[in-house]
Formats: C-alpha cells, structure tokens, sequence
C-alpha cells in the first residue's frame, strides 16, 4: 500500500496497535474534530466522517462482503463491497480506495463520487452506534479479488433480485439499507436500467 501523509501517520513501526482516530464532523460534514474509533461509537455516538464503496462487475452485479467474525462491529453481517472512516486528514476517495484494497486485495477499476448520507443507526448486538456523515462511492471492479480473513469472510456478487432474495434471510449491517437507497441514482446511472437496481 502506497504511504500517505495520512496513512503513515497511522501506522506503527514497532508493531503495537495504535489508537485509530476518526474524524468528527458538524451536521454540515465540516471537520470539527477527532476521536478514538470505539469512543466515537459508544451511545449515543459521536458525528463523524465515513464512506462506504458499491463496486460492481460488468453484468451490474453488486459486490457484497459478510463482515469477519473477528471485526468488534457488526461481525458476519453482509455489507456492501466496502465501508469504514477516512484518518484525520485523508480525502474521503482516497480512503475509500485504500479500505477497498486492504480489505478486498483489489483496487477499483473505476470509482466515482456518489453524494452523502447522514445517519444514526444503533446496532443492537454490539450496543455501539453508527452516528456517521457518509460518503458514497460507485464504481467498477474487474481483478481477481484477494479478501484479508481478518476483514471479510466472504464475498458474493448478486443481481438486485439476488440482492433481496439474501436480505430477506441473512443479516446485513444496520446501515446497509440506507447507505444502497442513498446511492441508487448513481448506481443507476452506472449499471444501466436493465440491472434493475
């Protein structure tokens, strides 16, 4: 992975885990702060900035992941292809790009803007809450993917039939629903009417 002003601000060269900071935002999505990654999502939450990533193959089929068992939020949930928080600092494309590539082991043929979302969600299985300022992403995938058992248990790529057939009897994360209805123009604007999305 390429070394940014960001990233490397938060990587540890001895080893040691160290804190991960989020970026706090106002209701606007202006940078009004920072905050420890588990403090930001303890109730009631605290703001703050997020993106999540829609990649799709060349049939329109969208990308999902079932979130690791090991993750402390929302384990072995499906998902979207890709979420999580910009550092401090870092532009949310270039983290969302970065998230996709370490979780997925791929980097998006294509990636564009899709708007914002704001949210608060509470999962209720961990007792933390998703209060987030969002970023949506669309784009394209074409490599072979490489997913980090640490992050993602698995992946799937579904039809939007497909999509609600597996909604309807797996748990997926609590933001999911908002985060797809928030970027369904642009995902339509990409795939095309035919994928029914």
């Amino acid at each position: 992975m390429p070394t940014t002003p960001a990233t490397a601000a938060h990587s540890s060269s001895n080893g040691t885990a160290e804190a991960i900071m989020l970026e706090l935002v106002d209701e606007d999505g202006t940078t009004i702060g920072t905050a420890e990654k588990l403090a930001a999502h303890q109730p009631p939450g605290q703001l703050h900035r997020a993106f999540s990533v829609f990649l799709f193959d060349e049939q329109g089929r969208l990308l999902l992941q079932r979130r690791a068992l090991g993750k402390y939020h929302s384990p072995g949930v499906w998902s979207n292809t890709c979420c999580g928080h910009p550092y401090p600092g870092e532009a949310p494309f270039a983290a969302a790009a970065r998230r996709t590539y370490e979780e997925l082991g791929v980097s998006p043929s294509l990636l564009a803007e899709a708007g914002t979302v704001r949210y608060n969600h509470p999962d209720p299985a961990s007792g933390l809450v998703e209060q987030e300022f969002n970023h949506l992403f669309v784009g394209m995938v074409q490599d072979r993917l490489d997913p980090d058992p640490e992050e993602v248990g698995e992946t799937a790529f579904v039809t939007a039939a497909e999509l609600a057939e597996r909604h309807a009897r797996s748990p997926f994360s609590a933001w999911f629903m908002t985060v797809l209805d928030a970027a369904r123009p642009a995902i339509r604007e990409l795939t095309g009417p035919s994928a029914g999305w």
